[in-house]
């Protein structure tokens, strides 16, 4: 049934801040945000869409979202990905629906927080800054240690929520004047973590800067960001949105934070968020030896020539051959008349819906989360609804959108199999899972 459906440079600084003032919610630059150089290819065009996080509710149904470029650039000066097109932070951030304290994440937070302690034997007089702190999730694992914690997060609701639960936020964007502050009004920190927003600033070098200014002087900085070789290797498409910026490996990151006075001194693959990197690092010159884990990845990336043309370039072609069985599938179960629902209500389910022309198809999105339900999906404004509804309606067919969580989706909805629906799987191939196919 086919529905109706902040910057490094002072020029391109300046250059923010005219788009904005100009009222131009977007922009795109023209030089690489790791090195500042102008040799930018594209590698993998992308179709535009809506900002991934904007749900909307039923009195929202009449305004216009708009859409934006999501094309995927490389620098062939310092080799780093990113996207060039940026959106004004304010219209990503103001208002956040992802909260990280609702998610499997907090399994993820407990780990990492042992780590962070015990690598840096922190105490109860220690200071920890997480930048980007969404909900404050993660530092209340610190918190919970007795170490005094401070969010940074420019999303008002989210640092609102942070506040009330007992985990201190500035709900600011984290710049240099933010890290001048927090100097003076409190201390210099001990740690300072960014998870998942390494990837999020246009600025980093001004990031960079911050962390620098703010670390004392034989501080740490953890930060934790999507691995491109992931992204490319398991097609983790959910990955890409307009919030992510930036899509990282190992040796830019090097060359970059050596330029901002800091060296990488360690980095360690995990598979949150289907494939990711956790970086540290300390002030040039820190007591700390450079683990050889550093120039293993960077290896890594050679040998796989992630830095040469063909590599980025192959990725695009799987995602044109992914496309096509995708409309090949749902134009033939359209045409027989199927009923064709989604699962997960999450941002990455943007893109998909948008590159592979699900919204034409989906006539509702499932969701756990009932802080999601009764919301309307970003541009098509297919509605969420809970996921009894699956039940209720039984559809011949549910397209998982929330890729991350596919398998548990599956483990978790046998009855849906058993009575006789079938889950499409987008990645890494497009599948049919039928009670018969588990």
């Amino acid at each position: 049934m086919i529905k109706k459906g902040l910057l490094n440079s002072s020029v391109a600084l300046m250059s923010l801040r005219e788009n904005i003032r100009m009222k131009k919610i977007h922009f795109k630059r023209t030089t690489c945000r790791l090195c500042e150089g102008n040799k930018l290819e594209l590698m993998v065009p992308i179709v535009p869409t809506p900002i991934a996080g904007a749900f909307v509710s039923q009195g929202q149904l009449d305004r216009k979202q708009e859409l934006y470029p999501l094309d995927i650039y490389q620098c062939k000066e310092c080799g780093h990905v990113q996207l060039l097109d940026v959106v004004d932070p304010k219209i990503l951030f103001s208002e956040y629906s992802y909260f990280s304290g609702r998610t499997t994440l907090t399994k993820h937070f407990a780990k990492y927080t042992e780590k962070i302690i015990r690598e840096n034997n922190l105490k109860k007089d220690s200071f920890v800054v997480d930048v980007g702190s969404n909900d404050g999730a993660f530092l209340r694992f610190f918190k919970d240690r007795g170490i005094k914690v401070l969010g940074v997060d420019p999303a008002e609701n989210i640092s609102k929520f942070a506040n009330e639960s007992g985990i201190e936020t500035l709900p600011k964007m984290f710049d240099l004047e933010t890290a001048d502050e927090i100097r003076k009004e409190y201390s210099a920190a001990d740690v300072i973590t960014a998870n998942n927003v390494f990837a999020h600033t246009d600025d980093m070098i001004g990031m960079a800067n911050s962390v620098r200014n703010l670390l004392a002087d034989d501080g740490i900085f953890y930060f934790e960001v999507s691995y491109l070789v992931d992204v490319v290797d398991k097609m983790l498409l959910g990955t890409i949105f307009h919030e992510h910026l930036c899509y990282h490996t190992v040796k830019p990151l090097v060359s970059f934070l050596k330029r901002q006075g800091m060296e990488l001194i360690d980095v360690e693959r995990v598979p949150i968020q289907g494939g990711s990197i956790i970086c540290t690092a300390q002030l040039i010159g820190g007591k700390r030896t450079i683990s050889p884990s550093v120039n293993k990845l960077i290896q890594l990336e050679d040998n796989r020539g992630v830095y040469q043309p063909g590599y980025l370039k192959s990725f695009s072609k799987k995602l044109e051959t992914l496309k096509s069985e995708a409309a090949a599938l749902l134009h033939g179960l359209n045409s027989q008349g199927r009923n064709i629902a989604a699962f997960g209500a999450a941002r990455g389910g943007t893109l998909l819906t948008y590159l592979f022309g699900l919204g034409e198809y989906i006539e509702y999105i499932v969701d756990d989360d009932p802080n999601k339900q009764n919301f309307y999906s970003p541009g098509y404004n297919i509605p969420v609804l809970p996921t009894s509804t699956m039940y209720e309606r039984n559809p011949d067919y549910v397209i998982i959108l929330a890729w991350v969580h596919s398998k548990s989706i599956i483990d978790n909805n046998q009855k849906y199999l058993r009575n006789g629906g079938h889950f499409i799987t987008l990645f890494p191939r497009v599948k049919v899972v039928d009670k018969d196919t588990l």
